[in-house]
């Protein structure tokens, strides 16, 4: 089986997959749809980072690829609808550089509420600026996180530790942790904290959530961060709140629109302004969550090259499966319809296949049966099975 990784995914992964028996080839950058048509030209399983589109045409293009791994939290990159459709898995790593995102963005509220920036110019043009005119701790002050999943809640926690209060709002009904206060609405946040973090996901619904409109309902001089998703926010208003002087800071990490490769040229509105930290889309780029993602990820595609199991797949029925097989284990991605099972089963009774052991789960449109055969299973079964209506792939592992 062959293996395509882009976008400079850590070695690790490369090592989890080449040694499992996987031909890996791995690319540094991103590519666009139809470049990446060309590239998975026989390939089985495709690795990519944020940058990589994976659209409908994409998949459509390629029905033996197997399965999508996402090597970050993020997949509004990848079609899942049209992944789904084209029974195409999906892994992502929803936990691995959560810490990694977290400090950039405590480091980033520290500095500009510490103005380091202006500081540390200062000094590089040699002017000495002894003052601690504007500059605060954290502790005691107010933070809101507008997003509580697993960074938000993160977030909550560790600046809870630095002294912080912290608020949050989310559009799901979600836990406090700590000492947390949650808001109502996002109305209700803006108007409680000094500072306000965004870590929402990059649905379509989320595109402009962040705008005038917003930025004039945060308290005057406050910090304002995006670590999530460039499209949430609207850059022009978010240069008038900073230069008008409504806004005493941000720092920003994603953007609505990013080169797909190092050295290539960024612009930016909220370039040279000096109370804005610009990072390149780093959050969870430390050497440690590379290492982590990558060694998650490859591992979850492989255990479900392997064994068929799905466990935190994003948009398949989730698995988890023996790793020790007797004799074929049968894997059948259908329609989610009433009878699939029996049918199945029946292709089995004819052709003399006696079944050890069966799982069927499903998730909205899908099916997913895993089934033991003891006696193994001829292409003929596997045809069989194919020509069922209700088929959507078919594979055997041993």
């Amino acid at each position: 089986m062959k293996a395509l990784l882009l976008e400079n995914i850590h070695a690790d992964a490369v090592d989890a997959l080449r040694s499992r028996g996987f031909e890996v080839e791995s690319r540094k950058g991103a590519l666009d749809p139809q470049e990446l048509i060309e590239a998975l030209n026989g390939v089985d399983l495709l690795g990519i980072r944020s940058k990589t589109q994976v659209t409908r045409e994409v998949l459509e293009a390629h029905p033996q690829l197997q399965a999508v791994g996402a090597f970050c939290i993020g997949t509004n990159q990848i079609d899942l609808t049209a992944a789904t459709d084209t029974a195409t898995a999906v892994f992502n790593a929803p936990f691995s550089n959560t810490r990694s995102v977290v400090e950039l963005a405590l480091g980033e509220i520290i500095a500009l509420a510490r103005h380091l920036t202006d500081k540390n110019a200062a000094m590089h043009r040699g002017e000495w600026n002894k003052s601690a005119e504007g500059s605060h701790e954290v502790r005691g002050r107010t933070l809101g996180i507008v997003g509580y999943g697993n960074i938000g809640k993160q977030l909550s926690v560790v600046a809870e530790a630095f002294g912080m209060d912290v608020y949050y709002y989310d559009v799901v009904d979600r836990l406090a942790m700590g000492n947390a206060t949650k808001c109502d609405s996002l109305e209700q946040l803006l108007s409680s904290v000094e500072t306000v973090t965004l870590h929402v996901d990059g649905r379509e619904a989320n595109t402009g959530m962040f705008g005038r409109e917003q930025f004039r309902q945060m308290q005057p001089r406050s910090i304002f961060l995006n670590l999530s998703r460039g499209h949430v926010v609207d850059l022009d208003a978010l240069h008038e709140a900073l230069t008008s002087g409504h806004l005493a800071g941000a720092g920003l990490d994603v953007y609505p629109s990013e080169p797909k490769a190092s050295g290539e040229p960024f612009e930016s509105p909220l370039q040279g302004l000096p109370n804005v930290i610009l990072t390149p889309h780093v959050g969870g780029s430390t050497a440690e969550a590379q290492e982590n993602i990558g060694g998650f990820v490859a591992g979850k595609l492989v255990d479900y090259c392997r064994y068929g199991t799905t466990s935190l797949s994003v948009n398949f029925p989730e698995v988890q499966l023996d790793p020790e097989i007797r004799g074929t284990r049968l894997l059948h991605i259908h329609s989610n319809v009433p009878g699939v099972l029996a049918r199945v089963n029946s292709v089995l009774g004819e052709h003399g296949i006696n079944v050890d052991r069966q799982q069927l789960v499903t998730r909205g449109q899908m099916g997913y049966l895993v089934t033991d055969c003891g006696n193994g299973v001829t292409e003929d079964v596997v045809a069989a099975v194919k020509a069922l209506p209700e088929t959507v792939r078919v594979a055997t592992v041993s």
